[in-house]
């Protein structure tokens, strides 16, 4: 084997290469497989299953190779962020505690949370694009950091099991289509516009299963 091309880079740009192209645009195999890990894991959300945590964590390797080979560094390396919280994640969901010491269950933030959140996020956002403007060659910083910033924040929710985790991937899904369609990454694009409607269905589903909890109660 040529000691210029090791294996992994052999690996890498195999899974790089084209799986099928359509619409003029090639889709590679990394892309496609990403695609569908990232289905699998929302669709577990959406039921509040434990196996979403794994699926993230694979999923997120993935694209992180996707997105730093696309020059999206600040979802790049969001990759990293989400394969750390996804184990926390799945600790919350199988071991955490709510504020009262009971087991976690689909619960809702009260008004003063939900303002401090959305101001955390608005904070996060200018930093992160600071962070990508400042040290990566990223054309497109600014609109980048978004979904970075509040990613983190969907990701806090989500593993805390807040049904306003929901209405957060719903903005974030809409914002990263138009991101991803403007970088050409087409199959992405058609997944994140159905993360987007999955978002709603997501939030339907817990807000159901909260209003059982409080009902119960």
């Amino acid at each position: 084997m040529d000691a210029a091309f090791p294996l992994p880079a052999q690996c890498l740009a195999t899974a790089l290469s084209p799986a099928f192209t359509a619409w003029g645009s090639a889709f590679t195999w990394l892309e496609l497989l990403a695609c569908l890990l990232s289905l699998g894991m929302v669709w577990a959300n959406l039921r509040v299953w434990v196996v979403a945590w794994p699926l993230a964590m694979a999923a997120s390797a993935l694209y992180l190779l996707l997105f730093w080979d696309a020059r999206l560094y600040g979802d790049a390396l969001l990759q990293v962020v989400f394969i750390a919280v996804a184990g926390w994640g799945w600790w919350q969901w199988r071991r955490g505690r709510s504020e009262s010491g009971a087991p976690l269950m689909v619960r809702s933030l009260g008004a003063r949370s939900r303002l401090l959140l959305l101001a955390g996020g608005l904070l996060l956002w200018p930093l992160v694009g600071v962070i990508l403007w400042q040290f990566t060659d990223s054309d497109v910083p600014w609109w980048d950091a978004f979904p970075t910033a509040f990613s983190l924040v969907g990701q806090w929710l989500l593993g805390r099991k807040y049904v306003e985790n929901w209405p957060v991937w719903l903005v974030v899904n809409l914002v990263a289509t138009a991101l991803f369609a403007y970088k050409g990454l087409w199959l992405t694009v058609g997944l994140y516009a159905l993360f987007a409607l999955l978002s709603v269905a997501g939030w339907r589903a817990w807000r159901q299963l909260d209003r059982a909890r409080i009902g119960a109660a």
